[in-house]
């Protein structure tokens, strides 16, 4: 996990609605196209939603992970399974 990844997710969590990444990234003073690069890899972990074409929300797991659930180990194992291909 980034840092810009805590933050996509801590936006999703207090906006408690679906939102794009132009919305997020406006939030967070980043560019749209790394909001959405972060949010497929968010989605392909599970830590977020698409519900519909450019549109976002927390999942269960995200929530988790923000609010300290998910073992850190855990997490990192994911990231290096995903950036490896070990999928």
């Amino acid at each position: 996990m980034t840092p810009m990844d805590d933050h996509v997710l801590q936006t999703l969590k207090t906006s408690e609605l679906v939102l794009t990444p132009s919305i997020i990234a406006l939030n967070i003073d980043r560019s749209r196209e790394a909001v959405s690069r972060r949010l497929t890899e968010l989605s392909d972990r599970g830590f977020v939603e698409r519900v519909d074409r450019g549109k976002y929300e927390i999942t269960t797991v995200g929530e988790q992970y923000l609010d300290g659930e998910l073992p850190v180990r855990e997490s990192e194992d994911d990231t290096r399974s995903s950036l490896s291909g070990d999928d």
